[in-house]
């Protein structure tokens, strides 16, 4: 075999775990799905224009287990969960908004009210406080210490601190991708404070101080609920258990 050709064929090997994955997640959530999902980001009053479908994609690539981990179903659901937080995150809507309040995700960029100026939020996930900048920049090769804009000014880079954040534990919370993959298993302490597998576990790992264990579901964590069954429905996937956290104690505090 001539060796031109041996060298184009690694070569193909070599690209093909990103490329799959990027084949995985896009046949889940191609663009037009992609637009349907998130068909207001960009209207006014708005930033979400910033947030678009190459960058998503590009970002996924980075991380080969991101929607591609287990079956169809469980792909689906994690993509539903991965949107649906960070649709609340970055949300718009209203109770009376036009195609209903979980039509518009992805309308915010940067934090509304910035609460610990200059590591407020920015991004799907709305990465917050210096510690999570360093531990995202470190892990993406990036200074967001020093230059923490690049989120909010990068589509690419906001996806990517998004997903990192979806896909590492920060002991002794376990990571949302383990928790909504099932390839977790609650500690004996995480079953007798209520937390199990499932979405809610997701909201407890991202904000469960303020929404979880208060015995009823607060408005935020409605919402977040909201959104996450929109693209269930849409990804034609069922909720799976354990969806709420009102009755999941946080983890010290949050």
């Amino acid at each position: 075999m001539p060796l031109l050709l041996i060298c184009a064929m690694r070569r193909l090997l070599a690209l093909g775990g990103a490329s799959g994955q990027q084949a995985g997640v896009g046949s889940i959530i191609t663009r037009a799905m992609f637009e349907s999902m998130l068909s207001h980001r960009g209207d006014q009053g708005c930033q979400g224009a910033f947030y678009t479908y190459d960058a998503f994609i590009k970002a996924a690539g980075d991380f080969p287990r991101f929607g591609t981990t287990g079956n169809d179903e469980t792909r689906r659901r994690e993509l539903a969960a991965f949107f649906g937080q960070t649709s609340h995150e970055t949300t718009g809507g209203w109770a009376t908004a036009p195609d209903g309040p979980f039509a518009w995700g992805y309308c915010r960029v940067n934090e509304i009210t910035p609460s610990d100026p200059p590591y407020y939020g920015r991004g799907p996930i709305q990465l917050t406080h210096k510690y999570n900048y360093q531990l995202a920049g470190d892990a993406l090769g990036l200074d967001l210490v020093n230059n923490p804009d690049l989120v909010s000014s990068d589509p690419v880079v906001a996806f990517r601190t998004a997903i990192w954040f979806w896909m590492t534990a920060q002991s002794p919370k376990p990571s949302c991708h383990d928790v909504i993959t099932n390839q977790w298993t609650p500690s004996g302490d995480d079953r007798s404070s209520g937390r199990l597998p499932g979405y809610g576990m997701a909201t407890n790992i991202i904000n469960g101080g303020e929404e979880c264990g208060k015995g009823y579901s607060t408005d935020n964590a409605k919402d977040r609920v909201g959104y996450y069954k929109r693209y269930c429905d849409m990804f034609r996937v069922g909720y799976g258990d354990n969806i709420a956290c009102r009755d999941q104690k946080p983890y010290g505090g949050g």
